[in-house]
């Protein structure tokens, strides 16, 4: 078998999806991405396309190795999303020639189903306490909130700031907590937007609501900060979905103040090496749980991965596939939406070959036709100091 062409779909609302054919027929979808630079990722794909064509793709980890060594200036979002979206493609090629799914290539699954869990929105402290209660209806066991600039750009927090800010945070997530109770477990993102100062102070006022993990305290290029937010916590710290191999999982391990890692599959090297960082944080008695606030595809490769890891306790998702709408946009790639089955705040494995899912690919070509150009918000705090979104 070999590979005869590799081709790429801008999908709304900022997806970009490969799809890798050979010349038996049989072919792979992935999802290479950096949100927000999709055409950067469209001409990192297409560089390797000379090296694709003619190539067996059941070579997936000699390729993944001709990827990264190849190049001298390796790691990074751009070349490890790249290798991400080929390396799910050539798994879903993988799988569906030898017709099972990708947790059972990865030695069968260590668990029968996935703990999922999705953010709580809202602009104000009614809003995120409504969607709470919402999601508690909706059978999931564990929510996340983030704590203000994700949902309010104005209310961004600054190096240093005020009581009434850090107020106004405990107060969300305390209505969030009240909404609910203690019968779900509740997590907060910080998004990265906190600096250590804040970081020390937030962490000691929220850890009243016990909250399952604190997630992205401080930025990832700051994780030496973590040994002091470490101290004013007792909740689990997550982090790693701007860490792209295990080779910049390797310090935050060892530093030991990380208790769940969260690598990207769309950015992390793909399943070959999400599941490389899970088996190390396993050696460190940390779990993981995939970052995925994508489409689909990276959601499908993640709940394949997550099948076969034993330490992966619950996976990010914010499609909306609860309800297996055909009109909701994460689902619409689908020709069966159904293929994820969730119940109780858990999604079944999916039994198809490869990734287990099959893309409509009319709809897919069609959505491409008009290529969004998505965008993070730039964000600027109350005295016009630029902030993280």
């Amino acid at each position: 078998m070999k590979i005869t062409d590799m081709k790429l779909y801008h999908v709304p609302r900022r997806f970009l999806y490969l799809k890798i054919e050979t010349d038996e027929g049989i072919c792979g979808w992935g999802e290479p991405l950096v949100e927000g630079r999709s055409g950067t990722l469209e001409g990192a794909v297409n560089e390797w396309r000379g090296y694709f064509i003619g190539k067996n793709p059941l070579l997936i980890e000699e390729h993944w190795q001709t990827m990264y060594r190849g190049a001298f200036y390796r790691g990074g979002p751009v070349l490890m999303s790249t290798i991400a979206g080929i390396d799910q493609a050539l798994w879903d090629i993988k799988g569906k020639y030898h017709n099972m799914p990708v947790h059972e290539m990865l030695g069968g699954p260590v668990k029968s189903r996935v703990k999922v869990y999705r953010g709580v929105r809202g602009g104000t402290t009614e809003e995120l306490a409504k969607d709470a209660a919402l999601a508690k209806k909706q059978g999931y066991k564990l929510i996340k909130s983030g704590s203000v600039t994700l949902y309010n750009a104005e209310l961004g927090t600054h190096y240093v700031d005020n009581i009434g800010r850090v107020n106004m945070i405990v107060e969300r997530l305390g209505a969030i907590r009240d909404a609910v109770g203690f019968e779900i477990d509740l997590a907060i993102d910080f998004h990265g937007e906190i600096h250590k100062p804040m970081a020390k102070v937030l962490t000691r006022e929220i850890d009243q609501f016990k909250l399952a993990f604190i997630e992205e305290p401080v930025l990832p290029e700051n994780n030496e900060a973590l040994r002091e937010v470490a101290k004013y916590t007792s909740s689990p710290i997550a982090t790693g979905e701007r860490m792209y191999s295990r080779w910049d999982f390797k310090k935050l391990l060892s530093d030991g103040y990380v208790d769940i890692v969260q690598p990207d599959l769309s950015h992390a090297g793909g399943i070959s090496e999400c599941r490389r960082i899970g088996a190390m944080a396993e050696a460190y008695d940390v779990a993981m749980a995939p970052h995925c606030p994508l489409s689909i595809i990276a959601f499908a490769s993640c709940v394949q991965t997550d099948a076969a890891t034993p330490n992966a306790v619950f996976q990010e998702q914010s499609i909306g596939v609860h309800d297996g709408s055909k009109e909701n946009p994460g689902m619409a790639p689908l020709k069966d939406p159904g293929v994820f089955k969730f119940n109780d705040g858990y999604v079944e494995l999916p039994k198809a070959p490869g990734l287990g899912i099959e893309i409509d690919e009319a709809l897919v070509e069609e959505a491409n036709k008009t290529p969004h150009n998505w965008k993070n918000p730039m964000l600027r705090t109350y005295d016009g100091t630029p902030i993280e979104w």
